[in-house]
């Protein structure tokens, strides 16, 4: 096997583990393949949209999603490491309103499947990270939303040392009580 998959507490949120070949030479895995990832999911693998971010340390991104043209998410770390957040804001779930953590790394090598529907975030812990992620739908400002990273409704045990550093987009998101939800 290639990939190995773990679902989350959040059972629709996978982690995706690619089978690394390593050597005194380096290393080499295949970090996405179209038909290997929809028969691992059963999620079609129509991405439309690669991204590129690179942060420092104490960083923090999100939580964002598009409350219309929804975006469903493959994300990996190229160099550094993050800790990444998901949050199930469809109404409809027995999740609704629960997230799930997880470290991605370079050394790791993790990938985490963020299904549409879901608000996602990370902060940088390495000094720097730079961060990779496939999109299903393109990026549509006009519907892009924000919960506040710190709500404490959601309660996320986000590991850092001292205040985040923001953007003004983020520093103005939403409680999650008041966000926009997914039926």
């Amino acid at each position: 096997m290639l990939m190995k998959i773990t679902p989350t507490a959040i059972p629709e949120v996978l982690i995706l583990e690619p089978q690394v070949f390593g050597d005194d030479r380096g290393f080499s895995f295949e970090s996405f393949n179209a038909r290997r990832f929809e028969q691992l999911t059963g999620v079609p693998a129509n991405f439309v949209q690669d991204n590129h971010s690179r942060s420092a340390k104490g960083v923090l991104r999100g939580l964002h999603y598009q409350i219309r043209q929804p975006q469903g998410k493959l994300v990996r770390v190229l160099s550094g490491a993050i800790f990444d957040v998901v949050v199930d804001m469809r109404r409809s779930s027995p999740f609704f309103g629960r997230w799930v953590g997880a470290e991605l790394s370079a050394e790791n090598r993790h990938q985490i499947w963020v299904p549409p529907g879901f608000a996602h975030g990370f902060v940088v812990t390495s000094e720097t990270a730079e961060c990779a992620y496939k999109t299903t739908d393109y990026w549509a400002p006009e519907f892009e939303r924000a919960v506040i990273w710190n709500d404490p409704a959601l309660a996320i045990d986000w590991p850092l040392e001292g205040a985040p550093m923001l953007s003004g987009k983020d520093s103005q998101g939403t409680l999650f009580a008041d966000a926009e939800y997914f039926e």
